[in-house]
């Protein structure tokens, strides 16, 4: 009995002899498609060193247009900052039950912010967003068996929408972008870097640990994905005990991005912590756990220590914090009081009135035909996190 190889992956029992006899036609065949990939594999090698500098500059130009502008979300109505965390845990449990690449979760992100600051969301509406930015995502550049099926992404949601309402979100996602959706993301400079650097799978696992942090908050929604690469992967490395890289690039605003990033690491989500506890991401989350706990008892013993009394300066706000918005636009705006709105109407508001009126160059997305009352039961989703908040 002998054992072959099945798939290149899993090996499995046969009563067939180990090797197999191949006609001169097969054979050649082999021969010549074994040629064709060590040619094409040649062929691209040149090609990227020849053009290298030049696709670089492309995904500069890219990273900049495709950025959100965090300042244009916090001119939402009905969008809080508070509310971001729970959309980000959903995304990524969805990201990670249909093993998605790791791409796809931050080119999501990406679409899900650049549509919420170009359009007005209702909160009932945000969950709907961000699935309809997993599809997109998701069939820009994942394998076409791994992208959801819409039932897949209803049942995840409890039901709560029509099945219709998924394509006629995607679809106005993508004409407010403008159909515009590549988007040089974290991970892919990351892999640059890694690769440049020589960076071993635990700082990597680390770095993107990091950037994933990052995605729940405010702070870094207009960070370009270079600067948060770089960043995170300096910080990795200062957590994991690895020696310092110098970069030719490293500017002010690396410096404010790993010291912003620095300050949001005492809690991550549960959710996000549970991901990175798995062996495939060298359990970095418990590493992580590990080094703040050491950053808590060292400032710990540092504050036992008597210091001399100080004047206590004028409290000022942290440009770190993330702020608490409230129903009115941005002071100095000289733009909309408020971006284009998402879908409204009758059907897709079950019937509820508008509680504030909007201008009147804000176009309306296209509404449903039909009546939506599962939008009535959203509250359940969001709302009691909401509730205590409007007290």
């Amino acid at each position: 009995m002998a054992y072959s190889q099945h798939d290149h992956t899993f090996f499995v029992e046969s009563d067939e002899p180990l090797h197999t006899k191949l006609s001169a036609r097969d054979a050649a065949k082999m021969i010549a498609r074994t040629r064709q990939d060590v040619i094409a594999g040649e062929l691209s090698r040149l090609a990227g060193e020849e053009y290298l500098e030049d696709i670089m500059e492309h995904m500069k130009h890219m990273e900049i247009e495709t950025l959100p502008d965090a300042n244009l979300i916090d001119m939402q109505r009905e969008i809080q900052w508070f509310m971001r965390p729970y959309l980000i845990d959903f995304l990524i449990e969805a990201h990670a039950a249909f093993t998605l690449l790791p791409e796809t979760l931050f080119l999501t992100v990406n679409l899900l912010d650049r549509y919420c600051s170009k359009r007005v969301v209702y909160k009932q509406h945000y969950q709907l967003v961000g699935c309809a930015a997993l599809l997109i995502a998701a069939k820009y550049g994942d394998k076409k068996d791994r992208v959801p099926q819409i039932h897949e992404l209803n049942n995840m949601c409890c039901g709560l929408y029509d099945a219709g309402m998924f394509t006629q979100m995607e679809m106005h996602v993508l004409n407010t972008l403008e159909w515009t959706i590549g988007h040089p993301t974290v991970d892919f400079f990351s892999q640059l870097m890694v690769m440049e650097e020589r960076d071993d799978q635990e700082v990597e696992s680390m770095a993107a640990y990091l950037c994933e942090i990052a995605m729940y908050h405010r702070d870094f929604v207009s960070t370009k994905p270079s600067t948060m690469a770089r960043s995170s992967l300096a910080l990795a490395r200062a957590i994991l005990g690895r020696s310092e890289v110098t970069e030719g690039e490293w500017d002010q605003a690396d410096d404010l991005t790993v010291l912003t990033l620095s300050q949001h690491l005492h809690q991550p989500s549960a959710t996000l912590a549970r991901k990175y506890s798995s062996s495939n991401y060298c359990r970095v989350a418990q590493k992580l756990a590990d080094f703040m706990a050491q950053q808590a008892a060292i400032a710990r013993r540092n504050a036992q220590a008597p210091t001399p009394p100080v004047v206590e300066a004028t409290k000022q706000n942290s440009i770190y914090s993330t702020p608490q918005k409230g129903h009115g636009a941005v002071a100095g705006f000289d733009g909309y009081l408020t971006p284009p709105i998402t879908p409204d109407g009758a059907s897709f508001t079950g019937g509820q009135q508008q509680s504030y009126p909007l201008p009147s160059q804000c176009p309306t997305t296209p509404t449903p035909q039909q009546g939506h009352s599962a939008y009535a039961q959203h509250v359940q989703q969001y709302a009691g996190f909401v509730q205590h908040h409007n007290r």
